[in-house]
């Protein structure tokens, strides 16, 4: 069902349709890596994904590795269905592995590909420092929008974590 819809923005009228949504999820984020294999490995030790495609195991020399994070009961959904959290894509792409992002303001600063969402920040920031991960920046204090950090995994690809 389509309908139209006037709204006025800088003194002119513009025609909206309105109609049912068109995007309701993001099924996957993809991460381009210098080795599969050993990417999977730690996305699986430090943010809990796991490949549950049981055609394509993780193994050395594989090209692509499809992770996905468990629910609230620890349980996978194959496919990429859960509509909340995306799917990790590792793909293998030798080049350009570590040379996204872009930066922001200060023209220094390189913004991070992706931001996941934790209730535990602290149990994560305290596993990455265990488990030697490149944390780029401290949970800051006394944030308004919520402690969050900056990493980067093994071929530099900046990610960060946030608590609401």
């Amino acid at each position: 069902m389509r309908r139209e819809k006037w709204v006025m923005q800088s003194n002119e009228e513009i025609k909206v349709e309105e109609r049912l949504e068109d995007i309701t999820g993001i099924t996957c984020i993809y991460i381009p890596v210098s080795n599969v294999y050993e990417s999977a490995k730690w996305y699986q030790k430090n943010l809990g994904c796991q490949n549950t495609n049981p055609n394509n195991p993780v193994k050395p020399g594989m090209e692509i590795a499809i992770l996905e994070f468990p629910d609230q009961n620890g349980n996978f959904h194959s496919a990429g269905i859960r509509e909340v959290v995306p799917a990790l894509f590792l793909m293998g792409a030798k080049q350009a592995a570590g040379s996204f992002g872009f930066t922001f303001d200060d023209g220094e600063t390189r913004q991070p590909l992706a931001c996941f969402i934790t209730p535990r920040i602290q149990e994560m920031y305290d596993r990455f420092k265990r488990n030697g991960v490149n944390i780029v920046s401290e949970i800051p204090e006394n944030r308004p929008c919520g402690p969050n950090f900056s990493f980067c995994d093994p071929d530099g690809n900046k990610l960060e974590i946030w608590q609401p």
